[in-house]
C-alpha cells in the first residue's frame, strides 16, 4: 500500500445509532468515502446507504455478507460499529480475510469499549498486529471540541506555570440506552460501568496525559469501584423494559448496574499522585445526555456540562410534539426550556475523532487513540468491576483479571 492514499474509502460493519452518528460526524471529514455497509437486516443496511447517499459521501455499496465487503476492492479500512458480543468475531473474519490475501484493507477502527474482557481485548489487539492492519481505538469524547481546546489551554498556560493537573472528574449520565442488547449483561459486557465508564476513565487518564508524553506515561496504581441498581429494576420501569424489548430483557430476575462509581489512583513518570474520579448513571432523568468534565491543578480547573448549552430553547404546554432526540441526543420532553447542542457530532468529538483516524489511516500514521489504548480501559473496567463484587480496591498490575467476567455478565448468573 502506497502512502498517503488520496481517498479512503470505508466499510462500516453495524447499521444502528452509532453508526448514523459517524455518517453525519463525516460531512467535516475530506478526503474519505462512506463504500460500504454490511450488518444482518438488509432493510438497515439500506437505510445506511441512503443516508450516505443523501449527505454525499458515497457511492456507499450494501454488502450481504462480511466477506464479500472484504474482499470488495473498493475499501480500504473498516469501521466496527457493531454490538459487542459481534467483535472479536468481526476482527477474527477480517484477520482471516486480510491474512489469507482475500482482502486490500490495511486499517480497522472499533467504537468502544473495544471488547468484553481482557483476554478478548488482547486477542482484538492481536489481530490486528498479526494482520499487520493500522488500528484505531474509536473513543470520541478524547476529541471532544471543549477536551480538545480545554486541555491545550491548561497544559499551555496553566501548567507550565503552576505545575501540572492532578485531579480529573468525568461523569456521563442519560436515561437508558437505544437497544435491548445493552440491556443484556451477557451481550454488552456488563452494564453502565462497561457502557459509559469506558468513555469516563479514558477521556480523564487523556486529559492528566502530557501532551508531550505518550499515554503510557501514567502508570495505573490501583482502582476502587462501586455499583448499584437504582432505578431500572424498580417494578415500575422493569416492566417498562419489559414492555419494550419483550424476554430478552427481564430487570427483575436479570439486571445490569445503572449506576457505577470509580476512583483510580495513577502515577506519572516522575512519581507524583494523580487521581480519577468518575460516575456514570442510566438513571439520569434530564434534558438529555449529560457529559460534565473536570481537570484541576496547582493554581487552576477547567470545567465543562454538555447541557450548559448557549442555545436554548422554550415550548409551552400548548405546544404537542412527537417524541424524538432532535434536540439532544437522549431527549426525555418536548415542552419546556430545553438546551439545543447545534453540533452533537462535533461537540461529542465524532467528527474530530473520524478526521484524525482518516488522516492517520490515509497517511500511514499511527493514530492517538489505539487498540493498546482499548486494551488499557477494559483492563481499567474489569478492575472496578472485580473491586465492586469483592468490595476492596484492586492494585494494579491485576495479572489474575485476564479472564474475569462481570457478575452482570456472567450466563446463568442471577
Amino acid at each position: 500500500m502506497t502512502h498517503p492514499k488520496e481517498t479512503l474509502n470505508v466499510g462500516l460493519v453495524g447499521s444502528g445509532f452509532i453508526a448514523e452518528f459517524h455518517l453525519k460526524s463525516m460531512l467535516g471529514v475530506r478526503n474519505v468515502r462512506i463504500s460500504g455497509v454490511f450488518s444482518r437486516t438488509q432493510a438497515h443496511r439500506q437505510h445506511i446507504v441512503n443516508v450516505a447517499t443523501k449527505l454525499g459521501l458515497g457511492p456507499c455499496q450494501s454488502f450481504a455478507s462480511l466477506d464479500a465487503m472484504l474482499e470488495d476492492d473498493s475499501i480500504d479500512a473498516v469501521w466496527i460499529l457493531s454490538p459487542n458480543y459481534t467483535r472479536l468475531d468481526i476482527m477474527r473474519q477480517i484477520h482471516a480475510a486480510v491474512t489469507e490475501n482475500r482482502s486490500k484493507v490495511f486499517a480497522v477502527a472499533c467504537e468502544k469499549p473495544l471488547a468484553r474482557t481482557i483476554s478478548e481485548a488482547r486477542e482484538m489487539l492481536r489481530l490486528a498486529e498479526d494482520a499487520k492492519l493500522n488500528h484505531g481505538y474509536l473513543e470520541n469524547q478524547v476529541f471532544c471540541t471543549p477536551v480538545l481546546r480545554g486541555k491545550e489551554i491548561i497544559w499551555r498556560r496553566a501548567a507550565a506555570n503552576a505545575g501540572r493537573p492532578y485531579l480529573a472528574r468525568a461523569a456521563e449520565e442519560h436515561s437508558g440506552p437505544h437497544a435491548a442488547w445493552f440491556w443484556q449483561g451477557d451481550k454488552q459486557g456488563g452494564g453502565v460501568l462497561n457502557d459509559m465508564m469506558c468513555h469516563s476513565v479514558e477521556v480523564a487518564r487523556h486529559l492528566l496525559t502530557d501532551p508531550a508524553k505518550p499515554r503510557s506515561s501514567l502508570r495505573i496504581k490501583s482502582v476502587n469501584g462501586t455499583v448499584a441498581n437504582l432505578k431500572w429494576t424498580l417494578p415500575k420501569y422493569a416492566q417498562q423494559l419489559s414492555d419494550r424489548y419483550g424476554s430478552d430483557v427481564d430487570y427483575r430476575n436479570r439486571p445490569s448496574e445503572d449506576f457505577a462509581r470509580a476512583t483510580i489512583a495513577l502515577e506519572d513518570d516522575e512519581g507524583k499522585e494523580l487521581m480519577i474520579e468518575a460516575t456514570t448513571s442510566w438513571a439520569y432523568v434530564g434534558a438529555g445526555l449529560r457529559i460534565q468534565l473536570e481537570l484541576l491543578g496547582p493554581e487552576y480547573s477547567m470545567e465543562f456540562n454538555s447541557l450548559a448549552t448557549g442555545l436554548k430553547i422554550f415550548m409551552s404546554r400548548e405546544i404537542a410534539g412527537a417524541e424524538g432526540e432532535d434536540l439532544v441526543e437522549k431527549q426525555n420532553a418536548e415542552q419546556g426550556l430545553m438546551p439545543v447542542l447545534e453540533d452533537e457530532a462535533g461537540i461529542y468529538g465524532y467528527t474530530d475523532e473520524n478526521r484524525h483516524m482518516v488522516e492517520c489511516f490515509r497517511k500511514g500514521e499511527t493514530p492517538s487513540e489505539t487498540f493498546e489504548d482499548g486494551l488499557a480501559v477494559v483492563q481499567m473496567l474489569m478492575g472496578l468491576y472485580y473491586s465492586a463484587e469483592v468490595g476492596r480496591t484492586v492494585s494494579f498490575p491485576a495479572d489474575d483479571l485476564e479472564d474475569y467476567v462481570p457478575v452482570v455478565a456472567r450466563v446463568g448468573a442471577s
